[in-house]
């Protein structure tokens, strides 16, 4: 019998780093792939974007006082050099889109 999905688990903070670890490289991995998704359609709509992850990723370097760039951050984040993705992904943005990214801004 397994348990309902309402029960807790008890992890070691070492597996729950692992957990978190796992679904993040997914989620960077997802992220990677899907090059169609403009970090302006993900600000709008979640808030947060590639560019986001990335200095969160450098944040928490620094807080380990581990040497890494902001530059190096984003690459680890896109999987290539940022100005690289850009030039070969990165869309402008359509006024409606640079609207909603405004208005959310207000908010």
């Amino acid at each position: 019998m397994t348990k309902p999905a309402t029960d807790t688990i008890d992890l070691s903070q070492e597996q729950r780093t692992e957990l978190e670890a796992a679904a993040f490289r997914t989620l960077v991995q997802h992220l990677r792939t899907r090059k169609d998704v403009q970090n302006i359609d993900l600000m709008n709509l979640a808030g947060f974007c590639r560019n986001c992850l990335s200095k969160w990723y450098k944040a928490a370097a620094d807080d380990m006082g581990l040497a890494l760039s902001a530059e190096q951050a984003r690459e680890e984040i896109y999987g290539m050099p940022y100005a690289e993705w850009k030039a070969k992904y990165q869309k402008e943005a359509t006024p409606q889109q640079q609207a909603a990214f405004d208005n959310a801004k207000k908010h």
